[in-house]
């Protein structure tokens, strides 16, 4: 482990303490550092990324009991047993924060020493190293562990990735959640060259790393968002743009592309207007979908699965690979960080509001710097 004195024992953190509104993310000066165990690595974070994640275990969200949109706010109808992405309840208080971009400054025992110094990003998949392909054996970084919304965070050494790039911290904050969450969406659904991929909610963090990783692979990426933010949407690659909620979807799609149907639809939306996208896949498409932003709740017609001969796909934890695929392109220049907005550790919760308001293209980060 590198010189105690160089680490302070206490940091600054935003604590979640329960789950409810804002007031439940609590800022502190004293919280206690955390000490790198064996195998562990200390990190020192200088930029954290957002993500729904973080709000839909603030406001228990992911409770069966709650049918509604995401919204920020407090489901009085969840039950906390059910509460988090994994349907079990979370110990409080937590360190939140998935999308930590810092730097190693010491090790625990048997943890390699010789990454002190180096920029890292952290795999937000938490494994059971014995076990490593038992999703039922996965958490999550900031909710199964404390995370990055904090001055210094520790993480197991196999989940930490040095990173060779020019990007800020705050631009290499933007890619671990959402990038590969879009990577494992577009596995899962064997998008290649010559698919045509539908993406709802462009403008967000997985949206915008859909289109980019979809590009990769040869596909024809067609956004919908709204048309103020066409432009950005446009910025990193989008091959065609829809309305974020066209009144005729197959027309829309006719004039953009040629084509009333697509083969992929690549889906974190969800809500009232799901139906329209199951009827724009062609015969044998493929549907893989990561969230429901809009609403869990949605109205399908069997007929149309079986008779379209469709595949369905969900796409949550990320097998071992992804993310150290999702380094290599990073290092590569492959695919470009889309920085929304910062904003210092202690105004995450206006961070997170501004994230909830979705007026933003791309991500949103809190900076430690």
């Amino acid at each position: 482990m590198a010189d105690s004195s160089q680490i302070p024992e206490t940091m600054r953190a935003v604590v979640l303490t329960g789950h409810g509104g804002f007031d439940k993310l609590v800022y502190r000066e004293d919280w206690p550092t955390p000490q790198p165990g064996p195998g562990e690595l200390l990190i020192k974070v200088q930029a954290c990324g957002l993500n729904n994640t973080d709000v839909n275990t603030r406001t228990a969200w992911y409770s069966k009991s709650v049918t509604d949109e995401t919204t920020g706010g407090a489901f009085e109808t969840a039950e906390e047993e059910d509460a988090t992405w994994g349907g079990a309840a979370i110990t409080f208080p937590r360190i939140q924060g998935a999308d930590a971009a810092g730097t190693v400054v010491a090790a625990g025992e048997g943890a390699d020493a010789g990454l002190i110094g180096k920029r890292v990003l952290i795999d937000v998949w938490l494994r059971d190293w014995v076990d490593p392909l038992n999703k039922d054996k996965c958490g999550y970084f900031g909710s199964e562990c404390d995370g990055g919304f904090a001055e210094f965070t520790k993480a197991d050494q196999r989940n930490v990735h040095p990173v060779e790039s020019n990007l800020s911290h705050a631009e290499l904050a933007t890619f671990a959640t959402s990038y590969v969450t879009a990577e494992n969406m577009l596995n899962r659904a064997r998008v290649g060259q010559g698919d045509s991929v539908l993406i709802p909610g462009a403008s967000g963090g997985v949206g915008s790393a859909l289109i980019q990783l979809a590009k990769r692979r040869g596909a024809t990426a067609i956004a919908m968002a709204s048309e103020a933010k066409w432009d950005s949407v446009k910025a990193v690659g989008a091959d065609a743009l829809l309305p974020r909620a066209p009144e005729n979807l197959k027309a829309a799609l006719k004039k953009a592309i040629g084509s009333e149907s697509v083969t992929v639809v690549a889906d974190v939306v969800g809500g009232e207007g799901w139906p329209a996208l199951i009827d724009a896949l062609a015969r044998g498409g493929r549907y893989t979908c990561a969230g429901a932003i809009a609403g869990p709740m949605v109205t399908m017609d069997l007929r149309t699965f079986y008779l379209r001969d469709l595949t369905f796909t969900g796409a949550t934890v990320v097998p071992p690979g992804v993310f150290a695929d999702l380094v290599g392109y990073i290092a590569r220049g492959e695919i470009k960080p889309l920085l929304a907005a910062s904003y210092p550790l202690e105004k995450l919760v206006e961070a997170q509001q501004a994230f909830i308001d979705k007026r933003h293209t791309g991500n949103i980060v809190v900076t430690l710097e």
